[in-house]
């Protein structure tokens, strides 16, 4: 398994993905830092089965002190691979804004993610939707700082 070294991170394979978060990288967190006008942040994850740090961009809400990012995949079946990944190395690395740090990444419970949900419809109104086109719960995962 590869250290972690945000300038060796692995893109996303989607184009426009890969582009957002070259953008938000290179300028330090000053560019790219919305999508569709919700904020969104940069995760560096381990992949499940390479081991090698990738990067992907999502929307995210807040908790109090901790982030919350939501595994909707527009409302896909299955889980974003990133989710998957997240399952086996919870431990990560966010860039949100200027600020790089690593995170401890935890599914919520059902009454969490029941408390939450409300407040991540709000940042992005589409999640209410991609909940109902799919049988599949979206999991909500929170994204704790961790002194790492």
């Amino acid at each position: 398994m590869t250290e972690y070294d945000p300038a060796s991170t692995k893109p996303s394979p989607t184009d426009w993905v890969a582009q957002q978060a070259e953008l938000y990288e290179s300028s330090g967190g000053t560019q790219g830092t919305e999508i569709h006008g919700s904020p969104c942040l940069l995760l560096d994850y381990r992949g499940r089965r390479s081991g090698d740090w990738r990067r992907t961009v999502l929307i995210y809400g807040r908790d109090g002190e901790d982030y919350l990012i939501v595994a909707s995949k527009g409302g896909a079946d299955d889980h974003p691979l990133w989710y998957l990944s997240l399952e086996n190395n919870p431990d990560v690395h966010l860039r949100v804004g200027t600020e790089r740090f690593a995170a401890h990444a935890e599914t919520l419970s059902p009454q969490e993610k029941a408390r939450v949900w409300p407040h991540l419809v709000e940042v992005f109104a589409p999640y209410e939707e991609y909940q109902r086109k799919t049988s599949r719960d979206i999991p909500v995962v929170r994204l704790r700082r961790t002194t790492a």
